[in-house]
């Protein structure tokens, strides 16, 4: 694993502060995706993934972005969007960074300064999730963390996979939404992430 990950101030702390009281996190208008599908592994997210990568440096320069989620995992099923996180210095000056990323074709949906300057853009063809975070972000350091250790634990990545598809048809079947759908397999998210944690040689 990643030493300079697993060094991040904050790293097991998964608080999560609630929105503000009148405050949404979703910008004009956006909501979050209602259709929870989870598909079979795609031998072409890996290229996918990296083309989106290479979208986002040709829009910003140099950008510390990264092939996070599921569709990073090879063998590991996933909702077909590709996840990426890109950690700037400071998420709060979006000047820096929106107007370019929408000029190559996302538009900004999520806006949560209250949970670690969180920013979220939305892209099509392929559909992207597109997180930003500030440099140094625990949450981002996870997200890699995670997909590296489900690419080196098979028996992980299959656990994880029959949590994927029994929260998705869980979350269908009951006309639920995708935080709904993060909700129900989130005990075993958090159940590996221990794992991960405890395999960490101690000092």
């Amino acid at each position: 694993m990643d030493e300079q990950l697993l060094n991040t101030p904050g790293l097991t702390d998964f608080t999560e502060p609630p929105a503000p009281e009148g405050e949404s996190p979703y910008v004009a208008g956006a909501q979050p995706g209602r259709v929870v599908h989870v598909v079979e592994p795609d031998p072409d997210w890996p290229s996918l993934g990296a083309a989106v990568l290479e979208r986002v440096r040709r829009a910003l320069g140099a950008a510390d972005v990264h092939h996070v989620g599921s569709t990073a995992v090879p063998g590991l099923p996933a909702k077909p969007v590709i996840d990426v996180d890109l950690l700037v210095g400071d998420p709060g000056d979006e000047a820096a960074y929106v107007p370019a990323l929408e000029a190559a074709g996302f538009r900004l949906t999520v806006r949560e300064p209250w949970w670690q300057q969180h920013r979220m853009l939305r892209g099509s063809d392929p559909a992207v999730n597109l997180h930003v975070f500030a440099t140094g972000s625990p949450e981002s350091a996870r997200h890699r963390l995670f997909r590296d250790w489900l690419r080196e634990h098979p028996e992980d990545r299959d656990r994880y996979a029959a949590a994927k598809r029994a929260a998705a048809a869980a979350a269908t079947a009951a006309g639920e939404h995708v935080q709904q759908y993060n909700a129900r397999k989130e005990a075993v998210v958090r159940d590996i992430y221990a794992r991960l944690f405890a395999s960490i040689p101690q000092a």
